[in-house]
């Protein structure tokens, strides 16, 4: 992958800007920002999708395919994302063309930089908090803009413009960008050490969040509960901080959490108790709202009516996503690719499951993640699932790993019988749906293309009856 240059400085202009991999959830929302400030849009991808035909509509000009000639020659500067290539023709053509290349998290901060940012980071749970700021702020008439890194349901897009003060962000850590943003207000939901493949250490990981922390202008909201966000609040010195949480000690407590179904809890904040039940299931998300509610409170806004609106919140796409129904069996999907997030996600699955019982489908992401993990994912689904189907690795923007497969994920149960290593996903889709009879949640986890197998697995629901009662 290439390797950004944070440290260039960013043109004092940008008129026409062309987006390589203009397609991905992230790349298409800050191109439809540019689109509604007044510039002139171009880019390519490999395949169309709903993001590309939504662009077009809006007016931007989406070549399908990568190709030299597909790069405008009068383009301020070509932007590109962390999955792309060195050899990409169109990336090429802008270096040899003097065009300057642009990581998407600079073009990003060139837009917010002159705004009031309220930037949301963490290993887990930054997209489901953004998507509650959001979706709060827009209740409360704050009318922001936003780009978050799932589409919010209820809105139907991951990034729009706004006629408030506020720009609302998830902040990517995973390769330091969070740190280009003059932040106003940031919210840390987490600091579980990831990313090990840029930063090298925890220790590093670490330093980045306290680097990002003490750059907020205003305050920073940090959880209570995780270990590494309260190393990061002891570290934090001259900034204003507030806590969240189930700990005795947070400023924002939240405590009586009933996850049986949509989730319902109670937050206390100033001597007050504020109750709320949400649209989306699992104790983690009444921690999400917690922490939403602290940033809402901090910039000023009534705590019971912040609470109710953080209530309206209805999801992201790829989170706890419900894609169908067949023969009593719920199909669901989730972006969940790193232990914590597995247990997150397969916790509020069983909230929700009743007497039945959770098949995982898991697509191991990244070499280097998986090698590193294998243990833990096996432990954890091992724990929290009742049956367990583990595809090939999906390598993103990494090379393969000589020995790296799913296997090492299966091959780290205890109990062999709970688990199968099939990396065909047809076979993989027949076998989830045989083992699975009504009142069961099939659920497919991941951060890559694992949401592709969705429709094979409605596909053989479909096509034959259970065969295990």
């Amino acid at each position: 992958m290439i390797k950004p240059d944070f440290t260039q400085e960013l043109p004092a202009e940008l008129g026409s800007l062309h987006f390589v991999g203009i397609g991905g959830s992230g790349m298409s929302g800050i191109a439809r920002l540019f689109l509604a400030a007044g510039h002139r849009v171009t880019g390519s991808d490999r395949s169309e999708n709903h993001n590309t035909e939504a662009l077009r509509e809006l007016g931007a000009h989406i070549a399908i395919g990568h190709s030299a000639d597909n790069l405008p020659l009068d383009a301020s500067a070509l932007v590109y994302t962390g999955a792309l290539w060195p050899d990409n023709p169109e990336y090429l053509a802008a270096k040899s063309l003097g065009i300057p290349t642009l990581h998407r998290s600079q073009a990003l901060a060139w837009l917010i930089n002159r705004r009031r940012l309220v930037a949301v980071a963490g290993a887990h749970g930054k997209t489901t908090s953004t998507g509650m700021i959001v979706t709060a702020l827009l209740e409360l008439g704050a009318d922001p803009s936003f780009v978050n890194g799932g589409v919010i349901q209820s809105l139907g897009v991951s990034a729009a413009h706004g006629d408030g003060e506020l720009f609302v962000v998830e902040a990517d850590e995973s390769d330091g960008s969070f740190l280009l943003y003059e932040t106003a207000v940031a919210l840390i939901t987490n600091v579980d050490a990831d990313h090990l493949d840029h930063y090298g250490s925890h220790e590093a990981f670490d330093a980045a969040f306290v680097e990002f922390a003490s750059k907020a202008s205003e305050f920073v909201v940090v959880s209570s509960d995780d270990a590494g966000a309260r190393r990061v609040s002891a570290a934090l010195h001259d900034t204003r901080v507030v806590t969240f949480g189930e700990s005795e000690d947070a400023e924002v407590r939240v405590h009586d959490i009933v996850a049986d179904g949509p989730v319902s809890f109670v937050v206390s904040w100033q001597g007050r108790d504020y109750s709320s039940t949400l649209r989306v299931p699992g104790r983690h998300n009444a921690i999400n709202a917690a922490g939403a509610f602290a940033v809402l409170v901090g910039l000023g806004f009534d705590p019971a009516a912040s609470l109710a609106a953080i209530a309206g919140f209805g999801g992201t796409e790829r989170r706890f996503e419900l894609h169908g129904v067949v023969r009593g069996v719920s199909v669901y999907d989730d972006y969940a690719h790193h232990p914590t997030e597995v247990a997150a996600a397969l916790s509020a699955a069983r909230s929700v499951v009743g007497d039945g019982r959770i098949i995982a489908v898991h697509q191991p992401h990244l070499y280097s993640r998986t090698q590193m993990m294998a243990g833990d994912f096996a432990a954890t689904y091992e724990r929290l699932a009742d049956h367990t189907v583990v595809l090939d690795v999906y390598g993103a923007r990494e090379d393969p790993i000589p020995g790296v497969t799913g296997a090492l994920v299966s091959e780290r149960f205890d109990d062999p019988s709970r688990v199968e290593y099939l990396p065909d996903w047809q076979e993989a889709a027949d076998h989830a749906a045989a083992f699975a009879r009504p009142g069961d949640i099939i659920m497919t986890l991941s951060c890559g293309d694992v949401y592709r197998i969705v429709p094979q697995i409605l596909a053989a629901l479909d096509a034959e009856p259970a065969r295990n009662p």
